[in-house]
């Protein structure tokens, strides 16, 4: 399996399904429990009115748009991105679901939600549709201190993850977790610990299933790095102006290296640095430059001779 040095997911989804499997990133119109005042108002202070959607749209806009990129490619996951996708009755999601899956060349689908929005009906719906189709939940925890959960407005606790973490890995359903690095106050220790404990397998669940009865295997499916961009009309800005998480782009790529030495080699990665449209970007000024990031990543773990997961022993 480690023919590659990152186990990145669009190699990944090319082997389960035999060929260039793109992800289409879609905008279904839900809101947000931290937006309409359930939980809270205003989002968590990073997010943008778009509720991190910038790129979003249906399905044949966004074919159209990758299109020129991946001119070959037949096979699409329905990405499910902006604002909290389980975030609405049950029979809104069932239709908005089975619609993109009905769409030709839709083999997958993934679905981006908050860990608090899961009720039992949801989880049930997201069971009905693991049985059908090759799905993922994606869960935005970011860290996995509740003192930064609290800076943010994130607006639950790291319980709330561990509960949604055990009630999926229960039904057999594929997690994809999302951290940010370099969120205020934050620490290379701190983002260190935030990775190791969505990523290894005791550490989650074994007081909430007891002894006797831990994972064998790391409880996610996926990762998500996000590098923190500060992005225009958030809070963010205008509670921290001028910051800047990282200093140089070289110490942002040496982050990321240390982190995935760490990761199990089982665990797909699905993305290692962000996307903003550079309009909207203000710090890090070098983070608009994705493909120089990614290949500062591989460059530098080839040269260090590594592997995703090699400090632990795999």
């Amino acid at each position: 399996m480690k023919n590659q040095r990152i186990n990145m997911i669009g190699p990944y989804l090319q082997r389960k399904f035999g060929g260039k499997t793109v992800k289409l990133a879609l905008d279904g119109g839900f809101t947000c429990p931290n937006r309409d005042g359930s939980k809270g108002t205003g989002g968590c202070i990073f997010c943008s009115g778009e509720g991190s959607g910038e790129l979003a749209s249906d399905i044949p806009s966004q074919i159209a748009l990758l299109s020129d990129k991946w001119p070959s490619a037949d096979k699409y996951i329905a990405y499910f991105q902006s604002h909290t996708n389980t975030y609405a009755p049950v029979s809104v999601l069932r239709e908005k679901f089975y619609h993109a899956l009905a769409y030709p060349g839709v083999v997958g689908l993934a679905v981006a939600t908050r860990p608090d929005c899961l009720d039992d009906d949801v989880l049930d719906l997201l069971s009905e549709l693991n049985s059908r189709t090759f799905l993922w939940v994606e869960l935005g925890l970011q860290s996995i201190f509740d003192e930064t959960a609290q800076l943010i407005n994130r607006c639950y606790p790291l319980s709330v993850y561990d509960n949604a973490v055990l009630k999926l890995n229960q039904r057999g359903i594929r997690i994809v977790t999302h951290l940010i690095l370099g969120l205020p106050g934050e620490t290379k220790y701190d983002m260190e610990r935030s990775v190791r404990y969505v990523t290894t397998p005791n550490n989650i669940l074994s007081d909430m299933r007891g002894k006797g009865s831990l994972l064998s295997e790391p409880p996610v499916f996926g990762l998500k790095l996000h590098l923190m961009n500060v992005v225009k009309d958030t809070r963010l800005a205008e509670m921290f102006p001028g910051y800047e998480p990282f200093g140089s782009i070289e110490e942002y790529i040496g982050l990321v290296c240390d982190l995935l030495e760490i990761i199990p080699y089982s665990i797909t990665m699905h993305r290692l640095t962000g996307d903003v449209p550079r309009s909207l970007l203000l710090t890090p000024e070098w983070s608009y430059r994705k493909r120089t990031i990614l290949n500062g990543i591989a460059h530098e773990m080839a040269a260090r001779g590594s592997v995703q997961g090699c400090a632990l022993g795999q």
